[in-house]
């Protein structure tokens, strides 16, 4: 009820009413494109960079505002537009504007011909008032691996100390980070383009944005692809943090399978549990350096977080080197240096729009107590960092709930991956459920966060539906593509429809 009654506050501070934008809501600020810099660079030559003030909070409308960085590619083949298709950032902390500037690869040459390609730094990121912190208060952060109770109480501490530093260091828009107000600086970015509708690609951290965007503005989404899904009804604590690593274990395990059916990894004929086992138990005596600074020890935590980013795309054979040359590393010698001056933050809208309390230090021991029998490869999973990163913190603006939308035009895309390490197959199917006809899941039975630049297959049934929205059928999936084989070198896609969703 309190996310209802927030959203209803929205809708009369925007002039939102059940059918649509009112007038003098719909009216507002043009975006004016320049160039985007350098603009003598081969790679950002094309793209085209704005600014548009919107409100530092959207509930008081008329009150400060800041700037947010917008940036766009028109359509390449402009007699073939269809629209404008607006790319949610993932993280949190990707940059949009970046993204448009120099990661065009990101889209398929077919999406690059029809739309006007848009996106944004979220607020709080990049060029749209960063979050800026003390870089030594930063470097400070407890281990989320808390061995006490005087260790829960410091955490609550620490946490409220940053907070305070990163208020006054970012100023105002610190305290409204949270994805409810991202909605609207989208909505506002929607009408200073001057398009009714548009299609969205949100991956990530940026399904959140998309599937409360299509929750606030339904008349508004022509189409919309949820790629690499979060599930925003995640709740409590416990039930965050579990699924989190089962999907993190569930990808590990995939690589142990991999790794001993393959010749040529560099772990082959190893236990591979055991030696990572034996790193952790080494790492928390600070005897393994860091592959990055190899004269510094990683901690236990960090070192568990490196290992889960290399099954993003996924990496197993720079993962399986990692770990070998890691199990024979000497100790380190040195320690961080300590740094100083401000660094960026983007992980500060955690706290915002998830509320993952924890009551007391035996409470957080039991987690931790737990994840280590039932995900033990992955029993720190990085997810973890938003739990105790919070600890202490108020209650979020703009806590999990069930998503509620109707009305959309077209069906919701939601791709989600079977082998997923970040944002499990199960959020996926749980997001599926919430949505209802309002969406189709299409399964990539493969591995890593994200398919549309893995699996062609993926990358045609998303790219048929954002343009033609041709919508696959329930059930359908896509073929695993092995790791390492680059898309283009498969043959041609071919979509099933045999997968219950």
């Amino acid at each position: 009820m309190k996310f209802i009654r927030r959203a209803l506050v929205g809708a009369v501070v925007l002039g939102v009413t059940a059918a649509g934008l009112s007038t003098a809501a719909a009216a507002g600020p043009r975006l004016r494109w320049t160039d985007c810099q350098p603009a003598d660079s081969a790679e950002v030559k094309g793209s085209q960079c704005a600014t548009l003030q919107v409100p530092v909070d959207w509930r008081n409308p008329s009150g400060p505002t800041f700037g947010l960085a917008v940036a766009r590619r028109q359509a390449a083949v402009p007699g073939e537009r269809v629209g404008v298709l607006v790319f949610g950032p993932g993280g949190p902390g990707d940059s949009g504007v970046d993204r448009i500037r120099t990661g065009m690869s990101r889209f398929s040459a077919d999406l690059q011909d029809r739309f006007d390609i848009v996106s944004f730094d979220p607020r709080g990121v990049g060029r749209s008032n960063p979050v800026r912190c003390s870089a030594e208060l930063l470097a400070k952060q407890p281990s989320p691996i808390i061995g006490s109770a005087a260790d829960f109480t410091a955490t609550i501490s620490d946490n409220r100390r940053l907070a305070t530093d990163c208020r006054e260091h970012t100023g105002p828009v610190y305290d409204h980070l949270d994805t409810w107000q991202t909605v609207h600086d989208l909505e506002a970015v929607r009408r200073a383009l001057g398009e009714s509708t548009i299609s969205f690609h949100g991956s990530s951290y940026g399904t959140v944005l998309g599937g409360q965007y299509a929750e606030t503005y339904p008349g508004r989404v022509r189409a919309m692809v949820l790629e690499g899904i979060s599930d925003h009804s995640a709740a409590p604590a416990r039930t965050f943090v579990d699924q989190q690593a089962e999907a993190a274990q569930d990808s590990f395990s995939e690589f142990v399978k991999w790794c001993d059916a393959t010749d040529t990894c560099a772990l082959h004929g190893r236990d591979i549990h055991a030696l990572w086992s034996g790193l952790l138990a080494r790492a928390d005596r600070g005897e393994v350096p860091d592959p990055q600074h190899p004269t510094v020890p990683i901690t236990p935590f960090n070192l568990s977080f490196r290992v889960f980013k290399l099954l993003y795309d996924p990496e197993w054979v720079a993962l399986a080197d990692t770990l070998k040359q890691l199990d024979t590393s000497a100790p380190p010698t040195g320690k961080s240096p300590t740094p100083t001056g401000l660094a960026s933050y983007p992980l500060a809208v955690f706290c915002q729009d998830w509320n993952l309390p924890v009551r007391s230090y035996r409470e957080y021991a039991a987690q931790l107590a737990r994840l280590a029998r039932n995900t033990p490869d992955m029993r720190y999973p990085g997810q973890l960092t938003a739990v105790s990163m919070c600890l202490g913190q108020p209650p979020a603006d703009n806590p999990q709930h069930v998503l509620d939308v109707h009305g959309l035009k077209t069906p919701i895309l939601l791709a989600g991956t079977l082998h997923d390490p970040a944002t499990g197959y199960n959020w996926a199917k749980s997001v599926a459920r919430q949505l209802a006809e309002n969406g189709v899941l299409v399964t990539y039975e493969g591995w890593g966060h994200g398919s549309y630049t893995t699996s062609p297959c993926m990358q045609s049934t998303i790219d048929d539906y954002l343009v033609g929205r041709d919508v696959p059928k329930r059930g359908s999936s896509c073929p695993a593509v092995p790791p390492g084989r680059l898309i283009g070198q498969i043959g041609t896609p071919v979509i099933s429809s045999t997968r219950s969703s």
